[in-house]
């Protein structure tokens, strides 16, 4: 039988709340950036470096998280379709009877 894909929310979380620090700091280096000097400026402009980085891997780690979910899931139908491909055509032939019926509709 077909098993559930797990799911990792964290990583969701975590690159949505990297990906909204990069833009709050960014707003605040536009905005202050004329007034920063030298030291700071440096300061700031490595921070913000920082946070985009962690903002990358964040995002590349949930990508390949995504493809690997993905590929589990076109497995799953895969070996679905082979044990019951009548279940399979009788269902495919379900949904296009509703598509159509809704074009129809139109």
């Amino acid at each position: 039988m077909m098993e559930k894909i797990p799911t990792q929310t964290g990583t969701r979380e975590q690159l949505m709340s990297d990906l909204k620090t990069v833009i709050q700091d960014a707003e605040a280096w536009l905005r202050n950036g004329g007034q920063l000097t030298g030291d700071e400026l440096k300061a700031a402009k490595a921070k913000f470096e920082q946070t985009l980085s962690a903002a990358k891997e964040g995002l590349a780690e949930y990508q390949q998280t995504v493809v690997e979910k993905t590929k589990e899931a076109a497995r799953a139908t895969d070996e679905y379709v082979h044990e019951n491909p009548w279940k399979s055509v009788g269902l495919g032939a379900a949904v296009g009877v509703v598509i159509g019926m809704l074009i129809a509709r139109r």
